[in-house]
């Protein structure tokens, strides 16, 4: 399989975005996890071929307009995956959640209709390899916290509180609030801490290329 590979600024650091020739999104990641971003793809296609282009407009403003507090366009976004069909089938259903919204792993189950299969969910969250897009940081623990997340926890609670104060502020605002830029190394160090306060036990974390 031929893929293209662009690496993007963003406000959480430089992105990876991963299309094929049908100008379907494949992947989504951060550059600090770019070891991750081809393990994922060799599980999902075993074989591919990963060259070094530039993502179609469509998606990369796309992208542009969600940090700028446009939300609802990444379902314009065209998502194509590899995975189970189990897989796929939670994938699509985080599409489904709402900016704005949490939603917790059992409660995510339950929609699915599979009431009982909350760890299953879990594991296929934590196998999506296509961040942002499919949102898998909605995803939280049943007792609010946030869990875990593949790109850090730090990012995990910068897009969720991005997209709740994009629900609070008028759209003549969003800009300049919502898209200043965060320091990994420091919101590492911030989630070590917050590690440590987070539950005993907790569901696989959404690996944003696996959210």
């Amino acid at each position: 399989m031929r893929l293209w590979l662009e690496r993007r600024s963003s406000p959480l650091g430089t992105v990876l975005i991963v299309t094929d020739d049908r100008s379907s999104l494949r992947a989504l990641d951060f550059v600090d996890y770019e070891q991750r971003l081809h393990r994922l793809l060799r599980i999902h296609y075993r074989t591919y071929e990963l060259t070094d282009g530039l993502a179609p407009k469509s998606i990369t403003q796309t992208l542009d307009a969600y940090f700028a507090g446009d939300f609802e366009v990444l379902l314009d976004v065209p998502v194509a995956t590899g995975g189970t069909d189990f897989q796929r089938e939670v994938w699509q259903a985080l599409r489904r959640i709402s900016a704005g919204k949490t939603i917790s792993y059992g409660q995510l189950a339950t929609s699915l209709g599979r009431p009982n299969a909350g760890r299953a969910v879990g594991l296929a969250v934590g196998g999506n390899p296509v961040a942002i897009v499919v949102p898998c940081h909605r995803v939280i623990g049943a007792n609010g916290t946030l869990t875990g997340y593949g790109g850090g926890l730090y990012r995990k609670r910068w897009l969720l509180d991005h997209e709740h104060q994009g629900h609070r502020l008028p759209s003549t605002q969003l800009a300049r609030t919502n898209v200043s830029s965060i320091n990994p190394a420091r919101g590492a160090a911030t989630d070590a801490k917050a590690t440590r306060r987070s539950e005993s036990i907790t569901p696989p974390k959404c690996s944003l290329g696996a959210g």
